[in-house]
């Protein structure tokens, strides 16, 4: 902690992201957070295909850092990226996972946390009536999360962001399908919009603070935590290896130190989830 104490950190964010951020770093950092004026973070990439996301989630929050840090010419930068879609491992289940990077220019040190989570309202639906609009806006969670109406999943040309009342709503619908005889409605991920997504946010800066907290043992570098997984868990039933985690490996990205550990939550793993008691 004493690598940050009293240091500025920039929030790289145009999404209010700083509101969750922001207290976590402060009072275990004990960091002056802040977020820029005029960053403009979604030219890396929108939800909404305006512009295509080229790089993958940790870069594109690398490049959010350095935008940060270049705009105003803080040596310490935070930066987030989510994504979503189906859940990795659960079938069928919807799931957001959440990148939080910390990069100190000065300390040569970039500190990573993660958290996926099944708490999402991810979801999109045509709607050819106001009825299936309302069902799914309800099912969603609006207005408490926003929404966006669309022709099509992919179409641009006439795009309504940020709904987050029932007047807009409808008038948006309206204004689509009088175009279309449809609309395509999403949800709106941005962080602003989505309550769900910013308490994702806040349990992957949780998981990021933690490793910030924690030094090496060799080398005494802030950031030691998870930076492996080791598969094998035996099934409880025949004992052969599953695809269920046997071992993390905690290290250190400064000095390479790394020590392996058991699961510390199961040593054996339902047959359920087992190739060949259940293929």
């Amino acid at each position: 902690m004493s690598l940050f104490l009293g240091r500025e950190l920039v929030i790289a964010t145009m999404h209010k992201k700083e509101n969750v951020i922001g207290p976590l770093v402060a009072s275990k950092l004990g960091v002056r957070p802040f977020a820029p004026e005029n960053i403009n973070t979604d030219c890396l990439g929108t939800f909404t295909g305006e512009v295509e996301r080229k790089a993958d989630p940790l870069t594109t929050a690398r490049q959010k850092c350095e935008i940060a840090m270049e705009l105003t010419g803080c040596d310490l930068a935070i930066a987030s990226e989510g994504s979503f879609g189906m859940h990795p491992s659960l079938i069928f289940v919807p799931g957001n996972e959440e990148l939080v990077i910390l990069i100190d220019k000065k300390n040569n040190l970039e500190i990573i946390g993660k958290k996926l989570s099944t708490e999402t309202n991810f979801d999109a639906q045509l709607c050819e009536s106001w009825e299936d609009l309302e069902t799914f806006a309800k099912k969603v969670h609006f207005p408490e999360h926003g929404l966006i109406i669309r022709n099509t999943q992919n179409d641009i040309t006439q795009i309504h962001k940020g709904i987050s009342n029932w007047v807009d709503l409808k008038k948006a619908f309206e204004q689509i399908k009088k175009n279309y005889n449809h609309a395509y409605v999403e949800t709106d991920m941005r962080a602003l919009y989505n309550p769900t997504r910013m308490n994702v946010i806040s349990e992957a800066t949780e998981n990021m603070l933690y490793k910030a907290l924690t030094t090496c043992e060799k080398c005494n570098t802030p950031g030691f935590g998870v930076i492996d997984i080791i598969q094998g868990l035996p099934c409880e039933s025949c004992n052969e290896p599953t695809q269920s985690i046997m071992f993390f490996v905690n290290g250190c990205t400064k000095c390479g130190f790394s020590i392996k550990s058991p699961n510390p939550d199961k040593i054996s793993e339902d047959p359920m989830y087992c190739n060949y008691c259940n293929p």
